[in-house]
């Protein structure tokens, strides 16, 4: 990018993040323009516009659910990227039995990642839990849709696949992310009212089964958060994101 900068090269940034990352933090002041996901994060750059984060076309078509299709039966999705989130994971498996005296009737969807599939698959089985495990959801749109609530980290994709489906979201950040930027996007959202937000130091089991049931139980809030996150997404991004880099580089459209 500065290479490109001092030979005059146009230049377009992409900040999926609130708090740019350290490059992006570097070549803010010489690129072209940025496109980046949250208005906060604008200021960071010249000529920057809110573009969003393109996220796939299924997640935008995921409806929204009301207490009818939902059937009665509260149903909570927890996953932790790809490889799984072990903070995350051992913390619902401690707080297996009293999610089940406070959300009783709840059903699981858990991502574990390889390392603690074994373990939580057993704790699950142990305690009689309506719940399916997995090492690696392939359809992540089809969970998300059958999701009241959503418990995971808070990384710019999956940011923006919570906003997109509009679901409620308990974020918790991973700690030692780069300027724990997972903090910031999650405390963004917070803010809106679409999620909140559980720092992993404090990611005690009982807090975190009451925060669960709290919210499944609360239907008028759910749909609110929905609302809040449904908002904040950005069904044209990969489009105004190729518009911008086409105009920057000076490409006529038709």
């Amino acid at each position: 990018m500065l290479a490109a900068v001092v030979k005059h090269i146009p230049t377009v940034a992409f900040e999926p993040n609130v708090m740019p990352g350290f490059a992006n933090r570097v070549v803010a002041r010489f690129v072209s323009g940025a496109a980046v996901h949250f208005e906060e994060t604008a200021k960071y750059f010249r000529h920057a516009e809110v573009t969003g984060v393109p996220v796939r076309q299924a997640f935008f078509e995921i409806p929204v659910l009301t207490d009818k299709k939902r059937g009665g039966v509260p149903t909570l999705l927890v996953f932790g990227g790809s490889q799984g989130a072990h903070a995350i994971n051992e913390a619902m498996i401690r707080c297996l039995p009293e999610l089940r005296r406070q959300a009783p009737g709840i059903h699981i969807i858990h991502q574990t990642g390889e390392r603690d599939y074994n373990d939580a698959l057993a704790a699950y089985k142990s305690l009689g839990e309506s719940a399916e495990v997995f090492k690696f959801i392939e359809d992540m749109p089809g969970a998300f849709a059958r999701a009241d609530l959503v418990v995971c980290r808070s990384g710019a994709s999956t940011v923006a696949e919570i906003t997109a489906a509009g679901k409620p979201a308990i974020f918790v950040p991973f700690p030692r992310a780069a300027d724990d930027h997972q903090r910031v996007n999650a405390e963004a959202l917070a803010r809106e009212g679409a999620a909140v937000v559980v720092e992993e130091s404090k990611l005690e089991g009982v807090w975190l089964a009451e925060t669960i049931a709290a919210l499944l139980g609360d239907s008028r809030r759910l749909a609110l958060m929905s609302e809040a996150a449904r908002g904040l997404a950005h069904p044209n991004a990969a489009r105004d994101i190729a518009v911008m880099a086409a105009r920057v580089a000076g490409i006529e459209r038709d």
